[in-house]
């Protein structure tokens, strides 16, 4: 899953700073409604860290069954905050 690919496919451009806020809102519902249908671990997880970064993903527990799939979404977490400062 390529991030570019994922912010044309929900926003319809690959610049944040160009999302209007009612296309932000749509995006993101459109994001959330695919990651409960997705079935793909790699596909889940990756549109998870996208809402993680936006600052609309759901919870870990509902998230994900798997416990090595949270631990995976844990270490992101961790990452970006260390990244961050």
């Amino acid at each position: 899953m390529d991030l570019d690919d994922q912010l044309r496919r929900f926003f319809g451009t690959e610049d944040l700073g160009a999302i209007s806020p009612d296309a932000m809102v749509s995006g993101i519902e459109r994001m959330q409604v695919e990651l409960g249908l997705e079935e793909d671990r790699g596909r889940r997880f990756a549109l998870w860290s996208l809402l993680y970064l936006l600052q609309s993903a759901p919870d870990l527990d509902v998230a994900f069954d798997d416990e090595e799939d949270r631990n995976a979404a844990r270490d992101f977490m961790d990452l970006m905050d260390q990244a961050q400062g």
